[in-house]
């Protein structure tokens, strides 16, 4: 007798892990590659973060935490909304978790039902819609382009067929690093507040932006779940630790969902990750180089051939239409990797719809990686 496999499991791959492992194939085959596939800092955690480790693993018992994360970092971070947003946010509303993943699935559980639906602005990052999908909640992608910096707007929620009950927002975003200016996000949140939408704001890219301010949800809003994480700006993806802020009538059943999915957040990531805001020059020299990453990618693309790019304003990406060079993204990245060494993300990912003409290139990595890949790909296509 065949046993059943839950549908719910049976969700898209995430495609960029399988450009990675393709990519490692290619390294051992090859031993060249330059990985440009994965939104990944090429650094390490912060010095502090990596010494307050060793000592909480020299002098504590690193037992099980609080469900909603340690009490001091909670605190902790409430301080770090004061300092660098100016803005007041109660520790009591701060819930520490398993990466800004377990952050999705907490706050897809708390604020939807089977059945609701909820409207996300495609390109978008990959795990939003998979991870809705496999809660039984219907996805409403709505197809954004470069008359709105790739963010959904009050007008193409108006334009569906049918009212949505969440929206989720990515400011910077992934896959295109365009950002929502205060006024354009303001929009938004005053039009979900009048439509009954809950919104949920990704700021895991927060810290990482090239000029443009950055505004957090909690500024517009107290109805707003905001989702960030250590992973990006603090360079501590292998961590595993993000937390959210909650409107107050969702912490206790967030908290409830977290006890009995987590347990608790990692205890020695927790100890460690209270140091990374000590850090800030670090940190800051990373973006800097990501910003010298971004103005040499901006040269150099063009240069051959990759001229159509979403403005980047922010994380680590440059997002390409490459529809005059291929109706198949998938097939040019695999071709691309096996002819060059050079791993980027294929636009099906991101853009199920229109992902057949676009990619995504990262420049997390070394600044000796990009100027690499500029010329390798000047030489590929011209």
């Amino acid at each position: 007798m065949t046993l059943k496999v839950a549908r719910r499991g049976q969700v898209p791959p995430f495609i960029v892990m399988d450009v990675m492992t393709a990519a490692a194939e290619r390294a051992q085959s090859h031993g060249d590659v330059l990985h440009l596939e994965v939104g990944q800092p090429s650094t390490s955690a912060p010095r502090g973060v990596v010494e307050a480790a060793q000592q909480a693993l020299e002098s504590e018992v690193l037992g099980y935490t609080l469900a909603l994360g340690l009490p001091e970092l909670r605190q902790r971070l409430s301080q770090h909304y004061a300092d660098h947003y100016g803005q007041p946010v109660s520790p009591d509303r701060i819930a520490v978790t398993a990466g800004s993943s377990g952050a999705f699935l907490l706050a897809f559980l708390s604020a939807f039902e089977v059945g609701d639906r909820v409207a996300l602005g495609a390109p978008g990052y990959p795990a939003y819609r998979n991870i809705l999908s496999a809660l039984g909640i219907e996805v409403v992608e709505v197809p954004t382009g470069p008359e709105t910096r790739f963010q959904p707007s009050p007008d193409h929620l108006d334009r569906l067929d049918r009212p949505v009950d969440g929206l989720i927002v990515a400011s910077p975003s992934n896959p295109t690093g365009t950002m929502l200016d205060r006024d354009a996000f303001a929009d938004l949140a005053d039009y979900c507040g009048a439509h009954g939408i809950r919104l949920i704001s990704d700021e895991i890219y927060h810290g990482i932006s090239y000029g443009m301010a950055e505004t957090t949800a909690l500024s517009l809003t107290d109805d707003a779940i905001v989702i960030n994480s250590f992973s990006k700006y603090y360079s501590m993806t292998g961590w595993r630790l993000g937390w959210m802020v909650l409107p107050e009538e969702l912490v206790r059943p967030v908290e409830c969902l977290a006890q009995n999915f987590f347990i608790s957040p990692s205890a020695l990531s927790q100890r460690a990750a209270m140091a990374a805001f000590d850090c800030g020059d670090e940190l800051d020299a990373n973006v800097a180089r990501y910003a010298a990453n971004r103005r040499l990618l901006l040269d150099g693309l063009p240069k051959a051939g990759f001229d159509r790019l979403a403005q980047s304003d922010g994380a680590f990406y440059l997002y390409a239409d490459i529809g005059r060079l291929t109706n198949d993204s998938v097939a040019f990245c695999q071709r691309m990797l096996q002819e060059t060494g050079i791993a980027t993300t294929p636009g099906p990912d991101f853009d199920p719809a229109r992902g057949a003409h676009t990619m995504r290139f990262s420049f997390a990595g070394a600044t000796e990686t990009m100027a690499e890949a500029s010329d390798r790909l000047r030489r590929w296509l011209t």
